[in-house]
């Protein structure tokens, strides 16, 4: 059987930089970013941000990677990663949305006005100006997934945390994440180090698509812990 959904993820972060903490000031949420990711380690991710490390209002359309930029320069980063189900065509609708982005970045811009007036309840919508938020949430809106019921200039950060169509799957440092996963995966299947320390990323988003659906999926597909190891070890090898 043919499960019509993927996963795809939902980063809430809270950097030390200056308007990080003006917009927790302004808000009183723990976290003031916004990213949207298609695979559990974050590996492909997006969003509306600063273009450069030091200068704040050079913003628009950004690709992320933890370990670098400001992610890597602020390594007590804090952050909640989330887990949203979309259909199939949901996701490939939200690639095609992704490359019309990616195609053309020099097109976008930050929205600085729409980051204010969403306290005032008003949205400044601009054909190629986003807000952190408002991106993701547009994003998801043209693909269908329509999870707040309101204009995207009008979603902030905090929506995204109270959503309940949104699975925590991690608290803390950013820059502890991916251990996490790495030490999830071995605890879950009972891998020794020497395998567990040579599973990348890679691996990681595969296993992922099956371990982390529900248990009557799993067992619907006939996967099994021992299974999964041997697949496991057999990757590592591949990749090592």
């Amino acid at each position: 059987m043919e499960y019509d959904y993927k996963r795809i993820y939902i980063l809430l972060s809270k950097t030390e930089t200056i308007p990080s903490n003006l917009i927790k000031l302004l808000t009183g949420e723990p976290y003031s970013h916004t990213s949207l990711a298609l695979d559990i380690s974050l590996n492909e991710m997006y969003s509306f941000a600063r273009r450069g490390m030091y200068n704040p209002f050079n913003g628009g359309f950004i690709s992320e990677n933890i370990e670098k930029g400001i992610f890597g320069k602020h390594k007590e980063t804090r952050c909640t990663v989330y887990e949203l189900n979309v259909t199939k065509r949901q996701y490939d609708h939200i690639q095609r949305e992704l490359v019309r982005f990616k195609k053309h970045p020099e097109r976008y811009g930050y929205n600085f006005l729409g980051v204010f007036s969403v306290f005032f309840h008003r949205a400044m919508d601009k054909e190629y100006n986003y807000f952190c938020s408002q991106f993701v949430a547009a994003v998801l809106r043209n693909a269908g997934v329509d999870i707040f019921h309101k204009k995207p200039g009008l979603v902030k950060p905090g929506d995204f945390r109270k959503c309940t169509m949104l699975k925590p799957v991690f608290t803390g440092r950013l820059a502890d994440y991916r251990a996490y996963l790495h030490e999830k995966y071995k605890h879950r299947h009972g891998i020794d180090n020497e395998i567990g320390n040579r599973i990348d990323d890679r691996v990681v988003n595969r296993i992922e698509s099956v371990i982390s659906a529900d248990s009557d999926t799993a067992n619907d597909m006939n996967v099994g812990k021992t299974s999964l190891t041997d697949g496991i070890g057999i990757m590592s090898w591949k990749v090592g």
